[in-house]
């Protein structure tokens, strides 16, 4: 197929709308549903992005994507009883690849609310059944078993986009764009990211385990297919917090480092004790849980809330509940697209735990910055490559 056309663009205004290929076939079969043009730009850019985690971790990969850029990604480690719990996975048959998934969608899964799935290897009927009951408009990967066709072909009333990508496309070298009737034409960025990325550590502390070097991987990858300005906070092999399409560095890191301090307070015992009401809904859960976790905890502990959500009132968690508990936040990985200018990302990035770190560096006052990691005894890896995406 050389074309596939779509029910609009970006909005529902722009007619006609297709995607197609000059020369050749296109490399994606659509198997079910009628994914638009924004999914299939999720799509395409997601499957970039687990196909590298996969090449650069050697484990299963997924993505959860969102506006084009991730809402989380993760690989296929086992779980801890903790995050089975906080990723709603306990007692569930879990393989690798759905294991994978579980972590990219509970990395935020507020933002993750209607997302777009990649995968980096075939899905398979574990993963498919994980994914059923999301909220969720589509899916691509390499392939798909039987079991696992059927299960996603029922979703949404029949409707679910399933999209199968051809995993030995090999796309052409330069990209070319319309913005406003000029093309722009541009190299596809093409650069491997891999333990070469992290050799140049410019700390004092040089001591970078593979289990960490891993998770810098990851922030890069991810980093990479994220709008900018991007960063990236990284824990045990999933991105926990992603702050992406900013204008500002420090917003970026602030932004991520807000979402990766949520990420660590849904493992809070209240958190994980909240006594909700049977066969609440998925998104009503998650939503309540944001709100408890913040300083808009009182949202949904007023008399007459509650009471629609819990079958009792549990107890606020005070804003020194929360410090107490971020205070034990610990070797997390963080990436930037692009270097830090001052020493304030540094900052604001301990306070969630960072304690490895994967940036640029060029800046005037990269001094700076080292010298502020070596103040937490930090590990900073110059990478040399700017990373921006749009």
């Amino acid at each position: 197929m050389k074309e596939i056309e779509l029910k609009y663009g970006c909005n529902p205004n722009q007619k006609p709308a297709r995607v197609f290929m000059k020369k050749g076939k296109l490399p994606i079969k659509v198997l079910n549903g009628k994914p638009g043009f924004i999914n299939l730009l999720d799509a395409l850019n997601g499957y970039q992005l687990v196909r590298e985690l996969h090449e650069a971790t050697g484990l299963p990969a997924a993505t959860s994507f969102k506006h084009v850029s991730p809402a989380g990604a993760a690989v296929g480690l086992p779980l801890s009883e903790i995050e089975e719990q906080m990723f709603f996975a306990a007692g569930l048959p879990l393989s690798p690849l759905a294991t994978a998934y579980v972590r990219a969608r509970g990395a935020d899964r507020v933002c993750s609310y209607g997302d777009w799935v990649a995968l980096s290897d075939i899905c398979d009927e574990e993963t498919a059944a994980v994914l059923a009951p999301e909220v969720s408009d589509g899916i691509i990967a390499p392939g798909y078993t039987k079991a696992a066709l059927k299960i996603l072909g029922e979703k949404r009333k029949g409707g679910y986009s399933v999209v199968q990508m051809d995993p030995n496309y090999v796309p052409k070298s330069a990209e070319l764009k319309d913005v406003y009737g000029v093309t722009f034409e541009q190299g596809r960025n093409e650069l491997k990211i891999d333990d070469n990325f992290l050799s140049n550590i410019v700390t004092k502390n040089k001591n970078l385990p593979d289990a960490n070097k891993r998770d810098l991987l990851i922030a890069l990858i991810t980093l990479k297919y994220t709008q900018s300005n991007s960063v990236c906070y990284v824990y045990g092999g999933q991105a926990i917090g992603i702050g992406a399409g900013q204008q500002s560095r420090i917003h970026c890191t602030r932004l991520a480092g807000s979402k990766a301090d949520n990420w660590f307070l849904r493992q809070h015992p209240d958190v994980l004790g909240l006594p909700f009401i049977k066969d609440i809904q998925r998104p009503v859960r998650d939503n309540t849980i944001e709100l408890y976790i913040s300083d808009d905890c009182d949202d949904v502990l007023r008399e007459g809330v509650w009471q629609t959500i819990f079958t009792e009132k549990p107890r606020e968690l005070t804003r020194e509940d929360r410090k107490e508990w971020l205070s034990h936040a610990k070797d997390v990985a963080l990436g930037s697209d692009a270097f830090f200018p001052f020493g304030d990302n540094i900052e604001r990035a301990k306070r969630s735990g960072v304690k490895y770190v994967a940036q640029p560096g060029g800046s005037i006052r990269d001094d700076n910055v080292i010298e502020t990691c070596d103040k937490y005894d930090m590990v900073m890896a110059f990478t040399g490559m700017r990373l921006f995406h749009h």
